[in-house]
């Protein structure tokens, strides 16, 4: 891992950590050719042209840079998560209730060329 995003995620507090940790490792797990670096002082996962962007906030975490045409049916099935253009916020309990499946499909519209 980077050094720089190594340095964000040991930042994360504890109570996002895992939440963190495990949109982490299904992006990497569904697209394991992923960029992993910082930009826009996030942590960046790059397939070819495509980006997502996945952070930390006081609340919870949040992912970032998806076409709006590229999230799986993911917002239409939880529409109370989105917070602007592009961005969905996650606090721990709201994810605890989404099942990996439903990220995996985000991951994978988001990402794949």
């Amino acid at each position: 891992m980077d050094a720089a995003v190594r340095d964000y995620v040991e930042a994360i507090p504890a109570e996002n950590r895992p939440l963190f940790d495990r949109l982490h490792r299904i992006i990497l797990a569904e697209q394991p050719g992923a960029q992993v670096t910082i930009s826009y002082d996030l942590p960046t996962y790059t397939v070819g042209k495509r980006r997502l962007y996945l952070g930390s906030w006081q609340h919870g975490v949040s992912l970032y840079g998806w076409g709006a045409d590229r999230d799986g049916g993911f917002l239409a099935r939880h529409p109370e998560l989105k917070s602007g253009k592009g961005t969905i916020k996650l606090r721990p309990e709201a994810a605890a209730e989404i099942d990996d499946s439903e990220f995996r499909d985000l991951v994978r519209a988001a990402l794949s060329p």
